[in-house]
């Protein structure tokens, strides 16, 4: 009498022997939990005095360098760069999921219903996102934090306006091709209403991609910010943000102070390499199709 062998998970199956990418993957994982860890403890560390807070300036002396009371300097303002950096780390959060959840909510439903009913009303959406599509995010979000002003719900307003299109052609295109498969045609044969068919026979069939371009958005969202911030049209002065501060520390750098300038950067650098590292892993694991046909033209 033989015994079946139970089936492992995928995930589970590889850890006995990671490849490249799986480590890549934990790696992402590994820094996007640690940036997510600080956004959270940030407050709980300034409330036992672990670190200063972010918003008071003219506390410190003035562009003193790092050392063991100020482990990243300070700036020329007084702030302490230390509790910056980790405050910049919620701020970045906040709006980068806002933005990549509009993008999600209103471009998802719109290529559902899109691609599933197709004409006149297909050929608009796809004009109008198509046309969206080919303008350059960073200049479609300048222009529309120019009209939203500032705040985290605005900024992540102006941001989320470029990837409506790409959650939108994404479903859209994988809904054009299921919706000819046979369940869909039973479906439509028994009487389910086109609600019905969106929802629970096409919803799931055409979003396996969604996760990925979430993850990679929010890397895209993260240096988005920055260059509002940069710019002064991200979020409020009194809020600490990476790239606002990048902007602030231009004037020291000819004199010689780094300190301020390469902690915020250096911050998110890593954060988008982490999310980065992650959408690139989600995607073999959810497509195992593109890591079989790259394997397969790997030359001998």
């Amino acid at each position: 009498m033989s015994v079946a062998k139970r089936q492992l998970p995928r995930l589970i199956r590889f850890s006995g022997r990671p490849s490249l990418s799986l480590q890549l993957t934990a790696i992402g994982l590994a820094i996007t939990l640690i940036f997510l860890g600080i956004a959270i403890l940030a407050p709980v560390f300034q409330a036992w005095g672990w670190i200063q807070n972010p918003t008071e300036s003219l506390i410190n002396p003035i562009h003193d360098p790092p050392s063991l009371k100020y482990l990243f300097g300070t700036t020329r303002q007084g702030y302490d760069v230390f509790s910056r950096t980790l405050y910049g780390t919620q701020a970045a959060l906040q709006v980068v999921v806002l933005a990549t959840a509009f993008g999600l909510i209103i471009g998802v439903p719109l290529g559902l219903v899109s691609g599933y009913l197709g004409g006149k009303l297909d050929r608009i959406l796809l004009f109008f996102m198509d046309t969206i599509y080919t303008l350059p995010g960073l200049l479609l979000s300048v222009t529309l934090a120019f009209v939203v002003g500032r705040g985290i719900l605005n900024a992540a307003i102006a941001i989320s306006i470029a990837y409506i299109p790409q959650y939108y052609r994404v479903v859209r295109n994988h809904t054009v091709s299921v919706k000819t498969e046979l369940f869909v045609e039973a479906a439509q044969a028994m009487g389910a209403s086109t609600g019905r068919i969106l929802t629970r026979y096409l919803f799931f069939n055409v979003v396996q991609s969604v996760p990925v371009l979430f993850t990679l958005n929010a890397a895209d969202a993260i240096l988005t910010l920055g260059g509002l911030g940069f710019l002064g049209l991200g979020l409020p002065e009194e809020t600490p943000e990476w790239g606002h501060d990048l902007r602030l520390a231009l004037e020291a750098l000819p004199t010689g102070v780094w300190w301020t300038a390469l902690f915020p950067g250096l911050g998110m650098t890593l954060m988008v390499v982490g999310l980065s590292l992650l959408g690139e892993g989600l995607n073999e694991f959810i497509n195992p199709r593109l890591r079989k046909d790259s394997w397969s033209q790997t030359p001998p």
